[in-house]
Order: structure tokens, then C-alpha cells, then sequence
């Protein structure tokens, strides 16, 4: 995508690797907003970036998402990026009964979510000169971990949502990509100081660079063994992947 001279909305921008990318863009001079659930982490987060603004959304509720995209088009008719950053990582056992709030809430906000934002503006930014739609799945989207494999699941699904609709809008003016993160350090589950962890900085300055080509997969240089993995061979390196993290995870109980 084109780095500077974007309007651009992020989802889940309060926190965690969204807080990152709307202060590294808006860095770059490009008008930022930002949305989430929580007001009080959108409120911290524009209070120490002037100029970026913040809207409350919650991505499970069609109606929320459709007076958002309503006020953020009309008051910024430049409106030509979208990045779906907004998501929940909760764990499971796919070995017994599922429980069932913990599977459809990461669908919801995982999956539906972004397919339903991205629906709400996509007229809007075909109309637009130039503008990127932009997804933010997971690494796990090609190699899953077996104690998050609802989450997995619904990254895998975002990865093919977003081909499919990178084919569907090849003669239009948008553009979409797809930022596939390894373990980044943001709190989302385990220790931000784990030695496995990429510390989020990092992650942050090689996704920027990365973002700013015509790469379909944005794929900072930790995510590509996971993404490279994806073949009829993939079962090995999942088993070992699974070995390695799953004894190691807090709380683990299916180990």
C-alpha cells in the first residue's frame, strides 16, 4: 500500500499490534482512526497521538457496524484504507466438548467480523482513486496450534475470504492484503518476554516496510516458516510446532 496521503480506519486500534500500526501510519502523516470496544484504551491511545480520532465499535453487531461506517465516511470522505485488525485468541479443546460461547465468539469477531466491516465500506473505497483493504490473520492460518484451534480455524477462513476477494476486485481500484503475524509480544496469550516471543517493535518496523510494496502477504521473515509449511507434507512440522509450544503454554491442560 501507499504509506503517506491515506485516510485510513483501523479495528481493534487500542491495544496491541492495531495500537501499533495506527501510530506507526500516523506517524508517516497519514489521518488515522481508530475503533474498538473498549473507550477507555481509545481514549489513551489519541490522547498521546494528536490528530488521530477514535470511534467505538464492536465488530459482532451489524448495527454498530453500520452507523460507524456511516459517521466515518461522512466526516472523512477520503476514507481509502480499512485494516481489519480487531480479534480475540481464546483456548479450546478440539479432543472433547467445545464450549460453545468460546467457539462463536472468536467466529463472530474473527471472521464475520471483518467479512462485515469490510461489506459496510467496500462501496465506499471502490469509489475511491486508489485504496487498500487490509486483513490481519495469523501465521496460524497455515500452521494452527492445536490449543487454539477455533482461532486457528478462523484465521485460516480470513486467509481465503481475502483471496477470494483480492480475485473478485482485480479490476477495480482496491487492493487487499493480508498481514499474517508470528508470535508477536502484545499480551495476547503467553509472556510478551518469552524468548519465542518477536518483541512487537520489531514486528511493527519489518510488517511497515513490508506493507509499503504491491506484496499481496505482508510476511515479516518469522512468519514464513509457518507460511511456507502449507503443503501436502504439512502434517510433520504442525506435529512438531505442537510438541514444542503446547507444553509450554500457561495453563496448558491438553499437553
Amino acid at each position: 500500500m501507499r504509506l503517506t496521503d491515506n485516510t485510513i480506519f483501523i479495528t481493534g486500534g487500542g491495544s496491541g499490534i492495531g495500537r501499533g500500526l495506527a501510530e506507526a501510519l500516523h506517524k508517516f502523516g497519514n489521518k488515522v482512526i481508530i475503533s474498538g470496544r473498549r473507550k477507555d484504551h481509545l481514549d489513551a491511545v489519541i490522547a498521546v497521538n494528536r490528530g488521530m480520532e477514535a470511534v467505538e465499535l464492536d465488530v459482532v453487531e451489524p448495527q454498530s457496524i453500520a452507523e460507524v461506517a456511516h459517521k466515518v465516511t461522512a466526516e472523512h470522505p477520503a476514507l481509502n484504507v480499512l485494516i481489519n485488525n480487531a480479534g480475540i485468541m481464546l483456548t479450546d479443546n478440539a479432543a472433547g466438548a467445545m464450549d460453545e460461547r468460546t467457539m462463536t465468539r472468536q467466529i463472530e469477531t474473527n471472521l464475520f467480523g471483518p467479512i462485515r466491516v469490510t461489506a459496510a465500506l467496500i462501496e465506499h473505497l471502490k469509489a475511491q482513486r486508489a485504496s487498500w483493504i487490509i486483513y490481519n490473520s495469523s501465521a496460524l492460518a497455515f500452521t494452527p496450534l492445536a490449543p487454539f484451534a477455533v482461532y486457528s480455524a478462523t484465521k485460516a477462513a480470513l486467509h481465503s475470504y481475502a483471496m477470494s476477494q483480492r480475485f473478485m476486485l482485480r479490476h477495480t481500484s482496491v487492493r487487499v492484503q493480508e498481514i499474517a503475524p508470528p508470535w508477536v509480544g502484545t499480551g495476547l496469550v503467553g509472556d510478551a518476554a518469552d524468548p519465542r516471543v518477536m518483541p512487537l517493535d520489531k514486528f511493527l518496523a519489518d510488517t511497515i516496510s513490508a506493507l509499503g510494496t504491491d506484496a499481496e502477504e505482508v510476511l515479516v521473515e518469522e512468519a514464513k516458516i509457518y507460511r511456507n509449511n502449507v503443503g501436502p507434507n504439512e502434517h510433520a512440522y504442525v506435529n512438531q510446532l505442537n510438541s514444542y509450544m503446547v507444553a509450554a503454554l500457561p495453563g496448558n491442560t491438553h499437553a
